[in-house]
């Protein structure tokens, strides 16, 4: 049975009828730019082939119920009185928040049945919770008839994850989850919100992404200290954001900062600039220097940043061991940090020789066995037509 058909038979076995509407919105992983977001820097994420899919159907209420395939415990939004969001965590304030989003800016919205479906990691820094909020926005656009402007639309999945799941999050996950275009990357200015498709298409590279399987307690603390931090330095150094203080004036900054400062500051600096390069590098296929600029930006999020795990750590040495001879450019943390996933830029002929060989080595070292896959790069959200 396929991936839809499944679909369509567990939202009639918890509903009773089937689905009107499928929408679709995919994961995504970011190749370099890490914590440059809310710095107002460049990013280049691309949409990954892993997704979250939405079913709907109207149920002739006042309420929108929700469900996952995955995640136990259905949630109720009440559509006659405003929308808050429930218990600290719970997957529903995703949902949530975008629906009040809708309501905010003045949508229609009907009674309807929900039932999630997904492929994307959860909490693997592959943007579970963006593709979830998307879904949700593309079909309540195609339930209400009503397009929002592509980049309301990103700004509204943006707010719906800050004021409902408290994520202080930049506006790299909504734009690239929703705007995608299968094999380009997307080169985003986090400041003028302007993109730049940057071309992914040689069948001969790859994206391999490894899942460390593990989250530690940290993640939840530091991501937000380390906007705090950054937003204190651009402060002292009497800035709008980061993002406009060059590598040039790095040395002449450190005078006004403590030690822990500047490696954060230094971090952004270094990132924005690896991120322009590498685009450039992959733009003209020159995979080797795009590799290199993988593995410093990955030192400079263990050592300045200080957000990587043993974990990512030894999965990013394994590829460095293996090497270019063995098939692998370059490798590097990606998502907020302490755990999550690594991304890795590959030879697509060397897969299951650099697959076997992570797997072996980190589960023996862990005694967790990771998860990898391959992705090319996909395209972003939409509705599936039947």
């Amino acid at each position: 049975m396929s991936e839809l058909a499944t679909l369509r038979a567990d939202f009639a076995r918890h509903y009773g009828h089937l689905p009107a509407w499928i929408a679709r919105a995919p994961g995504r992983v970011n190749l370099i730019g890490e914590h440059t977001d809310y710095n107002q820097g460049f990013v280049l994420p691309m949409a990954i082939e892993r997704e979250v899919l939405l079913a709907a159907a109207p149920n002739g209420s006042r309420q929108i119920r929700l469900r996952s395939t995955a995640i136990a415990g259905p949630a109720t939004v009440e559509l006659s009185q405003p929308v808050e969001r429930t218990t600290h965590g719970h997957w529903s304030n995703y949902p949530r928040g975008v629906i009040a989003g809708f309501i905010e800016r003045n949508v229609a919205l009907i009674g309807l049945d929900l039932l999630v479906d997904s492929t994307v990691p959860l909490g693997g820094g592959l943007s579970s919770s963006a593709a979830l909020e998307v879904a949700t926005a593309t079909l309540l656009e195609a339930v209400a008839q009503q397009r929002l402007e592509p980049l309301e639309k990103v700004r509204l999945c943006q707010e719906a994850e800050q004021r409902f799941a408290g994520v202080p999050c930049g506006i790299m996950d909504p734009f690239v989850v929703t705007l995608a275009r299968r094999d380009h990357l997307t080169l985003l200015d986090c400041r003028s919100h302007l993109a730049q498709e940057i071309e992914f298409s040689d069948p001969e590279v790859a994206v391999l992404i490894a899942g460390t399987n593990v989250k530690h307690s940290l993640a939840h603390s530091e991501y937000p200290l380390r906007r705090r931090q950054c937003e204190s330095a651009a402060q002292k150094l009497q800035l709008p954001s980061l993002r406009a203080l060059a590598a040039g004036d790095l040395a002449s900054a450190a005078h006004q900062l403590d030690a822990q400062s500047l490696k954060r500051v230094r971090h952004v600096v270094t990132e924005i600039d690896r991120t322009q390069q590498a685009a450039a590098a992959i733009a003209a296929r020159r995979w080797s220097e795009a590799g290199r600029l993988m593995y410093l930006s990955h030192d400079s999020l263990r050592y300045d940043f200080e957000v990587s795990a043993p974990e990512l750590d030894a999965i990013v040495e394994i590829a460095r061991a293996t090497g270019e001879e063995g098939g692998v450019f370059g490798a590097r943390m990606t998502g907020g940090g302490f755990g999550g996933c690594a991304v890795l830029l590959v030879r697509t002929a060397a897969v299951t020789s650099i697959t076997g060989r992570i797997c072996a080595q980190y589960s023996q070292q862990f005694a967790v066995t990771p998860t990898l896959f391959v992705s090319r790069p996909a395209a972003g959200a939409g509705m599936v037509h039947r």
